[in-house]
Formats: C-alpha cells, sequence, structure tokens
C-alpha cells in the first residue's frame, strides 16, 4: 500500500445538505478537551439523531410495557412498534420475507448464533471452513472456536499487503468440496476495503458451502439488496448506523433458520410447554427468548427511516468524497504512511494511518488534545494487523454527518503529530 494514494475515483455524490444533517446530532454541538468536538470513530459506532433518542425515550416515557403479552393498549402499541421495526430492517436490506429478520444484540451475537444453532449440527471432523485474514474478531474468532471444537480445518483468503486487496488465485482451492462455511466481511473495519464477496459467494454455492457476510461496516454505508447479493447470511448492528446500542440483526435464509436450534431458550420463544416435551414458535420468534431490547429495537427502526430519508446511496458517496479529500491532504504529510486499496470504488469511508514512528496510540492521545476522536491499535483485527506486519493503527471513520472542516482539523493536528515526532 503506498503512503501517496490516489483520490481520483471517489463517485459522484448525490445532493445531501450535511449541515443540516449535523443539526440533527446534539453531541456535535459539545467540546471535548475544550475544543469544538470532531468524531471520526464511526466505524466503532456511530453518533445519533436527535429523532432516534426521542424515539427510544418516548417507549419508556409514554408505554413502558412488555411486548407480544398483554392485551391492554399499551403492551399492543409497543408490540406494534416492535414489530415495525423488523419491517423496516427487511425492506432496508431487501429482504423478502420479514421473518428472515432476527433480532440480537450484537452482531457478535449474531454470528454466535449461526455457530451454536446452524454449525455445531452441520460441521464435523474433516469439514472446512474458509474466512479472509482481513475479518474483524466478530467473524474470525468464533470459526476458530467452531474448528478447535469439532475438528474442522480452517483455511483464510489471505491480504496482499501491498495492495490491500484480498488474493483471490487460489480461490478455488481454498473454498472446495470440503468448504462448508465461507464467513468474509463485505467491509473491513481497518481500512473500508469492500472485497469482491459475489465472486466469493458464487464459488462458495458452486460447492454447496453456507455463506456468512459480516455487514456490521456495510450495511451502514451503502444500499444493501441480499436477494441480489444472495448471502445465506448476513450480520450487522444497529448502533453503527445511527441506532442504539444493543440491537443486532440476523438475516437468514428461510430454510436454515428453520433448521436451526434455538440460541437461548425461555420465555415468549415458546408455543407450548409440557413436562414432556416444548414446542417452539416460529422464525423469528424462537430466536428471541425473554424480554428484549424492546425501546432499542423501536428506536433502531426510527434510525432505519432516518438513513432511508437521506439515501443510503448518498451516504455512501460523501463519505467516499470525504475520503478521497483526507488522502489528498494527508498525502502532502511527510511519513504519513496510509493502508488500503487505491482504487476508491472498492473502499468506504475509513482512513488507517500510521505517522513515522509515533505509536498509534500517541497519536490518538494527540488528536484528542485538540479535540477530535478516532480509534487506535489493532481494531479488533489481529490477523489484518499481522499480515501487515505493524502494530496497529489510527484510523478516522467517516460517516453522513462529517464535513471538510473535519477533515482539515483531522490533517492540522496530524500535522502537529507529526512535528513531535520527526
Amino acid at each position: 500500500m503506498n503512503t501517496k494514494q490516489s483520490a481520483a475515483t471517489a463517485v459522484a455524490a448525490p445532493a445531501m445538505d450535511v449541515e443540516r444533517v449535523r443539526q440533527d446530532f446534539p453531541i456535535l454541538k459539545r467540546t471535548m478537551r475544550g475544543k469544538p468536538f470532531v468524531y471520526l470513530d464511526n466505524g466503532a459506532t456511530a453518533l445519533k439523531p436527535q429523532a432516534v433518542i426521542d424515539e427510544e425515550m418516548r417507549y419508556y416515557s409514554e408505554l413502558g410495557a412488555n411486548i407480544h403479552r398483554g392485551v391492554y393498549e399499551f403492551s399492543e402499541t409497543a408490540s406494534a412498534l416492535y414489530d415495525g421495526a423488523r419491517d423496516k430492517v427487511a425492506r432496508l436490506i431487501g429482504a423478502p420475507n420479514p421473518r428472515q429478520v432476527v433480532f440480537t444484540k450484537s452482531a457478535t451475537e449474531s454470528v454466535n448464533l449461526i455457530v451454536y444453532g446452524w454449525a455445531l449440527k452441520n460441521i464435523g471432523q474433516g469439514d472446512e471452513i474458509c474466512v479472509t485474514e482481513i475479518e474483524h474478531h466478530a467473524n474470525f474468532v468464533p470459526w476458530q472456536a467452531l474448528a478447535e471444537r469439532t475438528g474442522a480445518r480452517l483455511r483464510f483468503l489471505p491480504l496482499v499487503p501491498e495492495t490491500g486487496l484480498l488474493d483471490l488465485s487460489n480461490l478455488n482451492d481454498l473454498i472446495n468440496e470440503r468448504t462448508k462455511i465461507v464467513a468474509v466481511t463485505a467491509m473491513s473495519n481497518v481500512t473500508g476495503y469492500m472485497p469482491p464477496v459475489e465472486t466469493i459467494l458464487e464459488r462458495a454455492k458452486a460447492v454447496g458451502a453456507v455463506t456468512v457476510v459480516d455487514g456490521a461496516q456495510w450495511v451502514s454505508h451503502a444500499s444493501v439488496d441480499v436477494e441480489a447479493l444472495q448471502a445465506d447470511f448476513l450480520v450487522f448492528s444497529a448502533h453503527k448506523m445511527c441506532g442504539p446500542t444493543g440491537v443486532g440483526v440476523l438475516y437468514g435464509r428461510e430454510q436454515l433458520l428453520e433448521e436451526m436450534d434455538p440460541f437461548l431458550y425461555g420465555g415468549d420463544m415458546v408455543l407450548r410447554v409440557r413436562t414432556d416435551k416444548t414446542v417452539f414458535k416460529e422464525i423469528p420468534d424462537k430466536f428471541e427468548a425473554g424480554t428484549p431490547n424492546i425501546a432499542g429495537v423501536i428506536g433502531f427502526g426510527r434510525a432505519v427511516d432516518y438513513l432511508l430519508d437521506i439515501g443510503m446511496d448518498a451516504i455512501h458517496a460523501h463519505e467516499q468524497q470525504l475520503l478521497a479529500y483526507a488522502l489528498e491532504q494527508m498525502s502532502g504529510i511527510d511519513g504519513v504512511t496510509c493502508y488500503g486499496p487505491t482504487d476508491l470504488n472498492v473502499r468506504g469511508g475509513i482512513l488507517s494511518f500510521n505517522v513515522g514512528d509515533a505509536h498509534p496510540h500517541d497519536t490518538g492521545s494527540i488528536l484528542d488534545e485538540d479535540g477530535i476522536a478516532v480509534r487506535t491499535g489493532l481494531h479488533c483485527a489481529h490477523p489484518f494487523m499481522c499480515a501487515l506486519g505493524i502494530p496497529g493503527t489510527t484510523r478516522a471513520s467517516f460517516y453522513l454527518y462529517n464535513n471538510r472542516e473535519d477533515i482539515d482539523r483531522l490533517v492540522q493536528s496530524v500535522r502537529r503529530v507529526q512535528e513531535i515526532f520527526a
């Protein structure tokens, strides 16, 4: 990967009034370390617009009831809002049926639900699981643990450090007739690289492997059509897309969801319980035991409305313009190394970099002094960093409310890092 990266391939953005958007996020009016707040840690979690905050609070202040059990008005209203959020998520990702959308607490839990509900019944000694070297730990460690538990073999699509791309030259060998699961991210949380998921899934389907797509970074930043993608499973989280924390999504192909065992057992996921046998509800209810994060799911529904009102294509294009501008500005700073593909058409709005010999934590601390929030370290992607041969990066990740002034502040602060460690 080159220190000086081309920024010429960013797409033109549909009209989006970012300054109007910024008014919807109350936290952007705050200061940090006495400086105007610049939030560039969207890869970790997104800020929440006032409409989502209000929607979540409205549940607590005006309803407060549990769902799917009460026959009184407030419970029925809460149930309708909760179930309506499922419908909205299904429309967001192009799912043909809302029953294919399961609410969990996170994308991490969604992957584990696949492991415990499907994989443990279907993976054994001699089978193979294929993942990539660029996965977040949430889509790596569960498959590693599954392989250790079952005796399956874990294989890897490797990263080419010089280009920041996956090496697919041995795709047909790595995904073969012994492969039972292929798990791949749709967008790297380290560099924003969007690998050729369609090519990988096509090969997986040719050998009959089940496919799992980690969309935690992707779904929040781009238009998604699961029917066109033809993934068996897709996982993502509400908090990375302007929704509350504690809400995740598992989308699954109906047949596979029907075959899966519940991950959790208890109330609300049962149809009938007798001393000799329990009969579970249909999907998705059989996977949602106990009282869920009702306020969070309702708030997530409002976040989906908010994003769709702006337009996912507009958001993606805006982020690419910010990335192109950031790369252009960073290229003028001596000693800065930026990581990721040079072609912005295969990237989302994430910029990982290092400044000379400065440790990422030192860089992040100086940026913090200037009121700028970024992520530093290994980004829950240790194998990725091992492939790059570096101890970590500083990561600036963009979203719909970021503007060029945020980039200018970042660049100014990085120049200060360079001066300190020169």
